[in-house]
């Protein structure tokens, strides 16, 4: 077996087909159906079979998957998908991606891939210069907001605790002195989840109510402490509001608290001169949790955790073996839960390096544009938009929930666009996430038009 898979790894023929499958989904992307007609769902049953007792043919399973796969995905990278905050790929960061994949790199250690230490450490200076975060923030590349925010409140728990003269490494919560945890009433269910893996359940969290675009009311703000973990959102996950950060971190910082940021597609505004604004005193946290695969364009499974505190970081997520072997330069295993990982750094600094400065702040700034320009054009067509549009959130009602949600199910089955839904102040809204630099006003055009449409059935 291993001699066929040898033979297989030379024959340029097989990575031709995989190219050629690839391209011709890339050239026809725009013109499918936003989500998958039944059609192709149904023929996914052709993966539905007995795993094989022998070797397929590797042209047959690259046929397979683009025959049945691709016609059965969501095309979130072409121009109407308005689901999920989900971004398009940068071209160059896409061609990268390709390239790394062949790479196939462990980006655990200096030693298992300096190329992507040296990348990592690169990219870390540029995000820190590009937010206007303090110096020598740490950077740590991760999958996702999911696990950036789990490793920011880790490295906030454990570093409070400390203070108090308890090791959680060696001794465990138990015993523990407590930690009060304070967040918003419209905190992201990952906050949540993240709370819950670190044994910060959700019944001894202090809630602080919203005002009615999700923002957290800084004059309701309890009394904080050296022991207060306290958690903000840049980018309510419906509304795209951003809490007022210099009232509120002034306190925290005056308190000794740690101030964790939620900004999983919002933190990018931090990079343009004109939203800038939104983020005025994201500088005074201690760690803040972000996607580069949403807002940024980069290829997907690329979040950040960004800490102040390196060490508080590195202290969290340090591990030891025999077999470890640290060295003076950057290792990324440091700055991350997991050890053997892809090198998604590189992809980020294709992406940071094909955009620039200029670059990512046109493009932050165009994605608020066309989500105001969207709003604009559904309150004209007699939709009800029920948030401020600061950011790129864009929140609709069409009556009252029931309509509503009948309405967003015949826009989701037109295929013409795809939005999703949320509940807002107890009513179903439809939510629209403009985040993909492929989208274009024409785009935002024909999505009107399948609200318009959608409508005239009911």
């Amino acid at each position: 077996m291993t001699d066929q898979l040898r033979t297989q790894a030379l024959d340029w023929q097989l990575y031709e087909q995989a190219k050629n499958y690839a391209l011709d989904y890339m050239q026809t992307v725009l013109d499918r159906p936003v989500f998958p007609e039944a059609e192709a769902i149904i023929n996914l049953a052709a993966f539905r079979e007995k795993l094989p007792d022998q070797p397929v043919d590797p042209y047959r399973v690259l046929e397979k998957l683009h025959q049945f796969g691709s016609p059965a995905t969501v095309a979130q990278t072409g121009g109407r998908y308005f689901g999920f905050v989900n971004g398009g790929i940068v071209p160059t960061a896409l061609a990268a991606k390709w390239l790394v994949d062949a790479w196939d790199q462990n980006a655990g250690l200096y030693v298992m891939s300096p190329v992507v230490s040296v990348l990592e450490e690169v990219c870390e200076k540029w995000l820190v210069d590009l937010l206007d975060l303090p110096q020598n923030t740490a950077a740590g590349f991760v999958s996702g907001t999911s696990t950036a925010s789990l490793c920011g409140l880790v490295a906030g728990r454990d570093y409070l605790l400390r203070k108090n003269g308890w090791d959680v490494s060696s001794r465990g919560l138990f015993g523990a002195p407590e930690i009060r945890v304070v967040l918003g009433a419209g905190a992201h269910s990952t906050v949540y989840k993240a709370l819950s893996i670190l044994g910060l359940g959700k019944d001894r969290l202090i809630q602080v109510p919203t005002d009615e675009q999700g923002r957290m009311r800084a004059d309701l703000l309890p009394e904080l402490d050296s022991n207060t973990l306290l958690i903000l959102q840049a980018g309510n996950v419906n509304s795209g509001a951003f809490d007022p950060f210099v009232e509120i971190c002034s306190k925290a910082r005056a308190a000794d608290a740690w101030v964790h940021i939620d900004g999983a597609f919002g933190l990018w505004a931090a990079a343009s001169p004109r939203l800038k604004h939104l983020t005025a005193g994201i500088e005074l946290a201690d760690s803040w949790s972000v996607d580069a695969h949403k807002t940024l364009n980069a290829p997907y499974d690329s979040g950040l955790i960004l800490c102040r505190h390196r060490d508080a970081l590195t202290q969290a997520l340090h591990m030891t073996g025999s077999y470890i072997i640290y060295s003076e330069n950057r290792d990324g295993m440091l700055y991350s839960p997991d050890m053997s990982r892809r090198a998604r750094a590189v992809e980020l600094w294709a992406t940071l390096m094909a955009l620039g400065r200029f670059g990512v702040a046109a493009l932050i700034e165009e994605l608020q544009q066309k989500a105001v320009y969207f709003a604009d054009c559904l309150r004209q067509a007699g939709f009800t938009v029920l948030n401020e549009v600061c950011f790129n959130q864009v929140l609709v009602s069409s009556g009252d929930s029931a309509q509503t949600k009948e309405l967003l199910k015949l826009i989701q089955a037109s295929g013409e666009c795809w939005c999703g839904g949320a509940s807002w102040h107890g009513n179903d809204v439809i939510r629209i996430s403009v985040c993909s630099y492929r989208t274009t006003r024409q785009d935002i055009d024909r999505s009107v038009q399948a609200f318009v449409a959608a409508r005239l059935v009911l």
